[in-house]
């Protein structure tokens, strides 16, 4: 299932920008501190590092990633997820605009 609505969050009103405005999104964060950013990823071929482990959910629009130490590309779609490691990297290719939840964890 899609999520299409999130309620009772704080919302960082200022973007954050990546990849020369290919990729925007705003963090937002829940009563219990819980913190997560909800954006979108416009065409193009990027990679992304990560800190702490966390998890792409496509909302709109869909996406080929391929995790660091892999030969695949595999798609995701809206209502579908995948999970990245902490401390790694991924590639994502998108060809449409890619919505997503990234929840962090």
């Amino acid at each position: 299932m899609t999520t299409d609505k999130i309620d009772n969050i704080s919302v960082t009103t200022q973007a954050s920008v990546y990849f020369d405005g290919k990729c925007v999104s705003h963090g937002i964060t829940f009563a219990d501190g819980t913190k997560k950013s909800v954006g979108v990823v416009l065409p193009a071929t990027l990679t992304f590092n990560t800190g702490a482990p966390e998890i792409m959910e496509c909302v709109a629009g869909s996406c080929e990633y391929q995790l660091k130490g892999s030969n695949a590309w595999v798609k995701s779609s809206p209502g579908e997820k995948f999970s990245v490691p902490g401390n790694s990297s991924f590639d994502i290719r998108v060809t449409e605009p890619y919505h997503y939840i990234c929840h962090f964890g």
